[in-house]
């Protein structure tokens, strides 16, 4: 199941800004894998506190987001779907702009996680 964690400044979280984020990394997902795969992403999104966020040794208020996307090894290296990480980070980091706007473009910093086969399951059971 893809899975993102969200760390973003709480600021920047307005009650209409977290359903663009969900919506927007599920379709990214989607863009790169299909549908079947967009109706499984997971999101959560983690505001952090005023004053608790920094860049380059200083607080700030900006909302920096850092995307994470965990997902099984092989996905990243599908023969259907050519430069996949590539494709990810550019998907992702525009479905963020898309919500937050062009100026957080150079602030959006994505990691892929890949899990390993026969280290991920849903519902109890390896998969």
């Amino acid at each position: 199941m893809p899975h993102f964690t969200v760390h973003i400044s709480e600021s920047a979280l307005d009650g209409k800004t977290e359903e663009g984020l969900i919506r927007g990394l599920a379709d990214a997902v989607g863009a790169v894998y299909g549908e079947p795969f967009r109706r499984m992403v997971a999101v959560d999104l983690i505001g952090i506190p005023r004053h608790r966020r920094g860049v380059g040794g200083v607080p700030t208020e900006r909302a920096a987001p850092d995307v994470r996307l965990s997902l099984r090894e092989a996905a990243y290296r599908h023969p259907d779907v050519p430069d996949a990480p590539a494709r990810l980070i550019a998907a992702i980091t525009d479905a963020v702009v898309d919500v937050l706007g062009e100026p957080v473009r150079e602030e959006v910093a994505v990691s892929l996680t890949a899990v390993p086969e026969g280290r991920s399951g849903v519902g109890g059971r390896l998969g």
